[in-house]
């Protein structure tokens, strides 16, 4: 999947063990200066090594944005619940570098994360976003994402009590819905 927003394409590919410095720097990034992640400390390659494996081990796409050969950007999906009545519903994380933030980069990655979902016949995408995160807010709503709630000072990070709003998505999918 490729996309193109300004003067270079941005490829979207399955993230490889070589992308895992510029995932780390990009995850710390939002740790340490932003509140779209509800972490206090900074990440190891150690740990973004084992979170890799739990996601490939569990069938969980992790997709990078690649532009001129820099991973810009990368998203990927999980469980939403543990019960198995949740399992055609999922939670997913899209984060772009810094300096590639309102340039297409996310939307890229959230395009070939949702053709993932359909193709893996999830029902229900959901997305938490701390209620000031106005940009990310605005690309899920851009993505058909409604508001479903809306948790007041959940979170508590440099300082200030921080509301979180779930977003949901709903797919056309699954054909035959099992439950068992």
């Amino acid at each position: 999947m490729t996309g193109m927003r300004g003067p270079q394409m941005i490829d979207v590919r399955p993230a490889e063990d070589d992308d895992l410095p510029a995932i780390l720097d990009i995850y710390n990034h939002a740790i340490t200066t932003t509140t779209a992640v509800f972490s206090y400390r900074p990440h190891t390659l150690e740990m973004r090594r084992e979170w890799i494996e739990g996601k490939r081990a569990a069938g969980h796409p992790v997709v990078v944005a690649d532009r001129a050969g820099e991973v810009v950007g990368f998203a990927t999906y999980g469980p939403f619940r543990a019960w198995p009545a949740y399992k055609y519903t999922i939670e997913h994380s899209v984060y772009a570098a810094p300096h590639v933030r309102r340039s297409g980069v996310g939307r890229a990655l959230m395009t070939a994360l949702l053709e993932r979902a359909r193709q893996n016949e999830y029902h229900a995408v959901i997305a938490g976003i701390v209620a000031d995160n106005v940009a990310s807010l605005r690309l899920h709503e851009s993505q058909g994402f409604v508001e479903v709630a809306h948790f007041r000072e959940v979170g508590y990070k440099f300082g200030s009590w921080l509301d979180l709003k779930f977003l949901e998505l709903l797919l056309d999918t699954p054909r035959q819905p099992a439950d068992h």
